[in-house]
């Protein structure tokens, strides 16, 4: 199979991967101090990690590179995380980007080019990645060759040129926007879940050891409930709620400080936001509690629909706030019932299947 790429007016083979320079804020460093390493220091995702152990062992032992990996799961669960770690593990290096700032097939074809043996390459957001470049990976990952189009018109030539084996790992939150030729690929695909209470608190007493606070255990347990399943969430409340405990109560973070801090941030105890139930009251107040299409509930409340349903929604499903249904979004009396007002529509949610 030969694919050609247009090389736009540049007679000339790739030969130096794109330059990112980036400027990271306090916080974003923090946040990579806190990163785990490797396997055993990662949190959670059980099944998931203990495959890649077995994965990784394998390819290691046999010196040869993992097989290509899509990692698929809501943000902030460990997908970047965990590219990082199988990087570690593999004691190869790691090179990272992400799917919107590949443009042209030069791009992805400077990285490819410059990969070395048994490395690992990393594409965040591969669901947006351009239909050319995808093509482009189709031969790259299955023979680790691309073909490149050198000159124009009459006397343009294709030259393929050879790649080192090398570990694509691919990461996604919407895996079905990503097409089947290059999902499938890959030979290992891994799904991340959310988080329980208790996973959860275990990431909060390592991040509150490595950042030197102080956080009680009923603390931890509090704060692990109000953080939405998600890692990224509790390690972020966690830096805002030393903050607090600083400033007011000699750098503990007590279950005082915990509803301090979150109530002043606008989280409730069941871990909402002030947009949450936004969301939810906009739907019962404007609409009669549904069902109501996305880019309408998203014109109301302010929001982008991608971030409505990457972010708010999945969380108020989770927790049985909000339903999906064939003719939209609806609330069940759970939410009524969060927000402290009637629900008038039993019939109704009777038929929806929403009464429980």
């Amino acid at each position: 199979m030969k694919n050609s790429y247009d090389n736009e007016d540049e007679d000339f083979l790739p030969s130096e991967s794109p330059v990112a320079v980036t400027f990271q804020s306090a916080d974003e460093k923090t946040e990579n101090v806190l990163r785990p390493q490797y396997l055993e220091d990662f949190q959670g995702q059980r099944q998931l990690k203990e495959n890649l152990g077995v994965f990784i062992k394998a390819a290691r032992d046999r010196g040869e590179a993992l097989d290509h990996t899509f990692l698929i799961g809501p943000p902030g669960l460990g997908k970047t995380t965990l590219a990082s770690i199988i990087a570690n593990e593999m004691h190869s290096e790691l090179r990272m980007t992400s799917a919107p700032a590949l443009e042209k097939p030069k791009d992805l074809a400077g990285i490819l080019t410059n990969v070395t043996e048994n490395s690992i390459f990393f594409i965040d957001e591969i669901h947006r990645l351009r239909p050319a470049l995808e093509e482009m990976l189709y031969i790259a990952m299955e023979d680790f060759e691309i073909d490149w189009v050198i000159g124009q018109g009459p006397s343009a030539r294709t030259m393929r040129i050879p790649l080192p084996r090398f570990t694509l790992i691919g990461a996604t939150t919407k895996a079905g926007a990503v097409s089947t030729p290059l999902s499938e690929r890959f030979g290992i695909t891994g799904h991340l879940e959310y988080y329980d209470a208790d996973e959860l608190k275990s990431i909060i007493l390592r991040s509150a050891g490595i950042l030197e606070c102080r956080i009680t255990d009923e603390g931890a347990s509090l704060l692990a409930r109000c953080s939405r399943g998600t890692p990224r969430i509790a390690n972020r409340l966690l830096k805002r709620l030393r903050d607090f405990a600083d400033v007011m109560k000699g750098g503990v973070i007590d279950t005082d400080i915990v509803r301090f801090g979150l109530e002043k941030l606008g989280i409730d105890d069941n871990g909402l936001e002030k947009q949450d139930r936004a969301i939810l009251r906009t739907i019962i107040e404007y609409y009669q509690g549904g069902p109501v299409g996305a880019d309408t509930l998203s014109i109301s409340v302010g929001e982008a629909v991608e971030t409505l349903e990457d972010f708010y929604e999945p969380y108020l499903i989770q927790q049985g706030y909000l339903k999906r249904t064939p003719r939209g979004r609806m609330v069940t009396p759970k939410a009524y019932e969060l927000l402290g007002m009637k629900c008038e529509r039993g019939a109704d949610y009777a038929d929806q299947g929403l009464l429980f």
